[in-house]
Parts: structure tokens; C-alpha cells; sequence
């Protein structure tokens, strides 16, 4: 996997894709658009019979620029980077920062993709794919864009780690509506990737972040939680979100009653934590950190811990529980 630097030093999980992959997808696009393209000329000339030569040019290179250079342009700006045979493929169009593509990304990739595709047959495209690491064409090249695979395998996916146990569930008020894809995107591929970073480049990292998503829902952070533990609570408060949301859609269809607990007892549904590989230290916990996170959530009598070897529970996320 070619690794994307972002200017934080965060590793981008993105995988770009290679030659063969953007080749079939390309031929798929051209073959569909091609359809259009003739189906729209001939009923142009069935339509335009009566009029003159000058007239009919007028109308035949109006009609390759909104079809052959048009279309795809609208198509990839409207899916946010999937054209058919990018989508039939498992690929996509993104910025060089991991997010999606704009008008004016579009804009350039179709303009340059006249020159290097449709007038040369594509030998000028494959030959800068096949120079370049990332595999781009001039036109990703100009527009600061880049070709991904969507679909990996799900072995090879990271997972996010769980946040504490004391933060899970405690962000269940939080308004996370406003917050753009492109900064979850951001939290998660930081959280995935942050044992890999230097500890004071994540932890700038981390801060940031939190900062910014903190903005979005209008609520700062909790004082003495670090910024890391914050991010992946908030995340697994989403993801806890997302799970009731799906399983009450789920019970919907199959004509059950509406879900607003465990079993429709009406109890609220408590948050569950993702499953996820144990990662020692994840958040980054300094010796210090643990007695002030003592601060954040008092040890409550229902917590039951499992004795090791000097009777405390044993963490997953990298903090001890309270005391």
C-alpha cells in the first residue's frame, strides 16, 4: 500500500489503484457513454435533416462536449468521485487528502482526460499511471486528485480502538450532526494509525482534532480527558448511534414493535463498545494521567473488575479504571 503523508505526519489509509484496475473502469465509462453518445447523434441527425452544413457542426461539437466531456463530468461530481465503471470496479475518485472531490475537481480531471485519453486513445494516460507511484494521470495530477480501491479485504482493516471504560457512553448527549464526513474520516484514520506516530506529533494531532470537533458540536472537550481518549469516545458513540439506528430499522421492516431498549423493555440502550484488538498504551496515558482520570467518572459499585495477579482489572485501552 502506498502510504499518503498528510502535512501532521498521518498515515492515510488509502489504497491507490494500479493500471489494470483503471483501465477496465475506463472502458466501462467509454463504452456507456459511447451508447449515449451515438443514440443522441443519430437522433440529432434525424432531427437536424433540414438544416445547413454550418448549423449541423454547430450541433455535432456541442453535442461531443456535453456527452463525452459534460456527462462525466457531472457524473463524477454528483457521486462524489464513482462514475459506473469506477463504482463496478470498487474504485473512486478523492482529493490527495483522503476527501471528496469537488466541481472543479471534476472539471480538470474531464478537461485533461480530452487530451490524454479521447484524443490520444489513452497512451498518454497509461504511460503517466504507469510512471507515477500513486498511479495518477495528468489530469489527477492538475487537479490534486487520486484514484482509490473501495473495496478491500476486511481482514486487512484496522480497527478503531475502544475509548475507556469510564468515557463509554458519557458524550450520549452530544450533538454529532453537524460534524463533516471529512473529519471523521480525519478522527478515525488518526485513531486506527496513532501508536504508529512519534508521541508529541500524535499528540499535537490528537488536540487538533479534538479541537475540531469539539467546534462542530458546540460542546469543548472534558477538562483532564486526553485528547485521543475523547476522539475514540465520541467515535464509539457513533458507532453505538449508528448500531441502535440500523437495528431499529431492521425491526421495522421484519414488522416488530419499535425498539427503545434492550428486548422493547423501554430501558434506553447503553452504548456498546466496538470489538477490537487489545492495544496497549493506545491513547498514550502517562503515569501521571491515571490519577487525574480518577477526576473524570468517581468508581461506581457496579463495576466489576476481573483480579489479575495484584488483584486490578487489567485495561485494553491503556488506562487503569479509577480508583
Amino acid at each position: 500500500m502506498s502510504e499518503l503523508v498528510t502535512g501532521d505526519a498521518v498515515v492515510l489509509g488509502l489504497r491507490p489503484a494500479r493500471l489494470p484496475s483503471r483501465a477496465l473502469a475506463l472502458a466501462i465509462d467509454l463504452v456507456v457513454v459511447g451508447t449515449g453518445f451515438v443514440l443522441v447523434s443519430i437522433g440529432l441527425v434525424m432531427a437536424t435533416a433540414a438544416l445547413d452544413e454550418a448549423a449541423v457542426a454547430a450541433i455535432s461539437v456541442a453535442t461531443f462536449l456535453l456527452v463525452l466531456v459534460g456527462a462525466p463530468i457531472a457524473v463524477e461530481t454528483l457521486s462524489h468521485g464513482r462514475s459506473l465503471g469506477k463504482l463496478a470496479c470498487g474504485l473512486r475518485v478523492v482529493r490527495d487528502d483522503g476527501g471528496p472531490i469537488r466541481f472543479r475537481h471534476a472539471l480538470v480531471r474531464g478537461a485533461m482526460g480530452v487530451v490524454e485519453i479521447l484524443m490520444t486513445l489513452g497512451v498518454v494516460a497509461s504511460i503517466a499511471s504507469l510512471v507515477s507511484a500513486r498511479g495518477r494521470r495528468l489530469g489527477d495530477v492538475f487537479a490534486g486528485t487520486l484514484v482509490v480501491r473501495e473495496r478491500v479485504p476486511a481482514g486487512r482493516a484496522a480497527a478503531v480502538p475502544p475509548p475507556p471504560p469510564w468515557l463509554v457512553g458519557r458524550f450520549a448527549g452530544l450533538d454529532l450532526s453537524a460534524v463533516p464526513d471529512e473529519l471523521w474520516l480525519a478522527v478515525r484514520q488518526y485513531l486506527t494509525r496513532m501508536h504508529q506516530l512519534d508521541a508529541d506529533v500524535g499528540r499535537t494531532m490528537a488536540e487538533r482534532l479534538a479541537g475540531e470537533l469539539a467546534g462542530w458540536t458546540g460542546v469543548p472537550a472534558p477538562v483532564g480527558v486526553p485528547a485521543a481518549a475523547y476522539l475514540a469516545a465520541v467515535v464509539n458513540e457513533r458507532q453505538a448511534r449508528d448500531a441502535r439506528r440500523l437495528f431499529a430499522a431492521s425491526r421495522a421492516a421484519a414488522g416488530g414493535p419499535g425498539v427503545t431498549g434492550p428486548w422493547g423493555s423501554g430501558a434506553p440502550v447503553a452504548p456498546v463498545a466496538p470489538v477490537a484488538p487489545a492495544v496497549p498504551g493506545a491513547f498514550g496515558a502517562q503515569p501521571g494521567q491515571v490519577a487525574s482520570m480518577a477526576a473524570v467518572r468517581p468508581a461506581e459499585s457496579g463495576d466489576v473488575a476481573a483480579p489479575g495477579a495484584d488483584g486490578a482489572r487489567p485495561s485494553t485501552t491503556g488506562f487503569a479504571p479509577p480508583g
